[in-house]
């Protein structure tokens, strides 16, 4: 990976807040969460003991989220149920069971953007935890419906039996340079990257780059772990969009990606 071309993207979690439930049942949940005394993690261990299961919708990858799912339930003996799908489709489940009163996920985690536009549906309760002092103050929103738990580095990614790491450009700007033309690859839903981008660089500067690059006629592919997957197999020969805990993740299994 070339560490001089990188973007961070926050990812974040939030709790649901069922506002369908019965009043009553809403009224006692809603005591129990919004608690803010010395033993407020105890109440909510017994609480979710009780219930037995937490039911987590995320989009972090299986070789993350299933390891942390056992750690949890090994720590407090509640049983994690996971369901795990790309950003697009986690957020697309998550409206279409709250439009239908089907209250099946009890915490989501997945990208910022999806997050924020599930907070304006009203899907996500406030959030108070005492944890929340670790985290950096940009890490909360002020409307507190969502936390920042992790940041994924977009980086450069590449193949190497198909790419010398002397070929790459040090810049983004270099890969519209056409003998790049057929070779690189992006995901397909990584509006955060582009907006990034253009306010870094202004908007006409963002828009002529962007015209370079669809030029190039990039291989457009949706979930970052098939595009990380794509480079190792050397299907595509530079991905412009992985996420670098993708690419980590295959170079230990000895992937020739880099």
């Amino acid at each position: 990976m070339k560490p001089t071309i990188r973007l961070v993207v926050a990812c974040a979690c939030a709790a649901a807040w069922h506002a369908a439930a019965s009043a009553q049942s809403a009224d006692k949940n809603d005591a129990v969460f919004r608690y803010r005394g010395a033993d407020r993690e105890q109440r909510l261990l017994e609480q979710a003991r009780r219930e037995g299961t937490v039911v987590l919708y995320t989009s972090l990858a299986p070789s993350e989220s299933a390891p942390l799912a056992r750690a949890f339930e090994k720590k407090t003996g509640v049983k994690v149920e996971l369901w795990r799908a790309i950003s697009e489709k986690l957020l697309q489940r998550a409206l279409t069971e709250a439009r239908a009163q089907r209250h099946a996920f009890d915490v989501i985690e997945t990208n910022g953007p999806e997050m924020e536009m599930m907070a304006r549906e009203k899907l996500f309760a406030e959030f108070h935890s005492p944890y929340l002092s670790d985290l950096p103050a940009s890490a909360i929103p002020p409307h507190r419906l969502w936390i920042a738990d992790r940041m994924n580095f977009f980086v450069v990614a590449y193949n190497t039996l198909k790419v010398r790491k002397d070929e790459l450009p040090r810049s983004y700007a270099g890969f519209t340079d056409p003998k790049w033309k057929g070779r690189i690859g992006i995901e397909a839903t990584d509006a955060e990257w582009m907006a990034t981008l253009v306010k870094i660089w202004g908007e006409q500067a963002g828009r002529a780059f962007f015209g370079k690059l669809a030029a190039m006629k990039p291989d457009v592919r949706k979930g970052h772990i098939l595009l990380a997957e794509l480079i190792g197999a050397g299907e595509i020969q530079v991905g412009l969009t992985v996420y670098n805990s993708n690419a980590e993740s295959l170079k230990r299994k000895g992937a020739p990606i880099d």
